[in-house]
């Protein structure tokens, strides 16, 4: 994997951004704040901000000539190596801007930025290709064209992948190495649709811990099971999914994973490169949305992690709301929330645990979804009628006594109404008659 940094120092970026005329001021600086750190994240230093109060984008430069220049001269003055636009540059506009600037700068824009985070805590194989693949895909056509043959790819934030030490210039080369990941990517994809559908098979709750980036995800699971995955205060720590199983205090046994992070203005093309790892929510039957307390701008966090769950497609899924980091939040926030029904409200910190075991009891209602655990007696005359049991509902013990069959299920009403004369209950009562 190539750094994208130099290992000696920080790298110096400035960040630019445009304000049009229908744009707000706040949710520019928001954004700029959440770029800086996405810059800290890649290990960068963000040495100022440039904005540009202009009503269309420029063509050339996005920003027009005049802002080009102060920006040629800030870079030149103050030893800026990266330039990092709060936005999606053309091919044409990154290699016009770095033509214009007279410093020896690299310009990148957010995506690229996004990507190069991902190249770096990508840790699976399945990960590090759908980066590779991304990056080529989007990458490639803004490279193109630099004129010193790519010399420039050897390092810094923005270049960083675990694919070719150098892209290659030969077209050809590059088509089938996209189509060589885009092969072992779909064998994976079969492979993960095999064992998600074992697990339906096994009738075990499946529960997606999602949320926007640096929420706490990775920590709540770590707390919980002892997963022992990377939980850093950074942007997209984590990148690949992890799934552990759990024991609810009701003793439902549940299986728990913690799924890459949400973000503002995530790219489509990014959505679609890491649609597998994204369908683990998509394919969850309970979802644990988690809202950042100590951030200022929570509730527009929780805004584009509804807006996700919706162009994932599971926005009708069970949700459970856990307000994460309370330890640390305004005293005033509590009760801002209550937009949320209350039954599907949780407020923790995962780091102390506080609020923990009040999370668990409602995610134990909505995991069970009017579902109960029951035991049934089956004669030995009737034992077809456990295959019943194994096909609708979930099968926890199975005990051949003397004249019965006691099985321990979780069944829903409906299964439960066909086994009914089978409940031990009913069975205990008639021995007494």
């Amino acid at each position: 994997m190539q750094n994208l940094l130099n290992e000696d120092k920080i790298t110096k970026c400035a960040l630019v951004a445009i304000n049009t005329r229908y744009d707000d001021s706040d949710e520019i600086e928001a954004s700029l704040d959440e770029l800086e750190r996405l810059v800290e994240t890649a290990g960068g230093e963000a040495c100022i901000r440039l904005v540009q109060n202009k009503s269309v984008p420029d063509v050339r430069t996005y920003i027009g000539q005049g802002k080009v220049k102060e920006l040629s001269e800030f870079c030149e003055n103050n030893e800026v190596e990266l330039v990092i636009f709060d936005t999606e540059l053309s091919p044409s506009q990154i290699r016009n801007l770095e033509e214009d600037i007279e410093a020896d700068v690299r310009v990148i824009d957010r995506s690229m930025l996004i990507l190069d985070i991902f190249a770096l805590h990508a840790q699976s194989g399945e990960g590090k290709l759908q980066v590779e693949l991304a990056q080529l895909k989007y990458t490639i056509p803004r490279l193109i064209g630099k004129g010193e043959e790519l010399s420039r790819l050897g390092g810094g934030i923005g270049t960083r992948g675990p694919g070719e030490s150098k892209l290659e210039t030969d077209r050809r080369h590059l088509m089938r190495r996209i189509a060589a990941l885009e092969a072992q990517l779909r064998e994976m994809d079969e492979n993960r649709t095999t064992q998600r559908k074992a697990r339906e098979k096994s009738g075990i709750c499946k529960v997606a811990i999602a949320g926007y980036t640096n929420a706490g995800k990775s920590t709540l699971l770590n707390y919980l099971t002892g997963a022992g995955i990377l939980a850093e205060d950074k942007l997209f720590a984590t990148l690949d999914p992890t799934t552990r199983k759990f024991i609810l205090p009701d003793n439902t046994e549940i299986l728990l994973t913690d799924t890459v992070g949400f973000i503002r203005n995530l790219p489509h093309h990014l959505i679609r490169a890491f649609r597998s790892t994204l369908d683990e929510v998509k394919y969850a039957d309970v979802i644990m949305v988690l809202v950042d307390t100590s951030d200022p701008r929570c509730d527009e966090q929780l805004e584009v992690t509804q807006k996700l769950l919706f162009d994932l497609g599971a926005s009708a899924k069970p949700v459970l709301y856990v307000y994460n980091k309370c330890d640390e939040a305004d005293p005033g926030f509590l009760g801002a929330s209550s937009r949320i029904p209350s039954s599907s409200v949780a407020y923790i910190s995962a780091k102390t645990g506080a609020g923990v075991n009040e999370m668990l009891e409602t995610l134990s209602r909505l995991c069970n979804g009017g579902k109960s655990k029951e035991i049934f007696a089956i004669p030995y005359s009737e034992q077809a009628n456990l295959n019943a049991l194994y096909k609708y509902a979930t099968v926890h013990d199975v005990e051949y006594g003397d004249s019965y069959i006691a099985v321990s299920a979780t069944v829903d009403e409906k299964t439960k109404g066909m086994m009914a004369k089978y409940l031990k209950r009913k069975t205990e009562d008639e021995e007494k008659e």
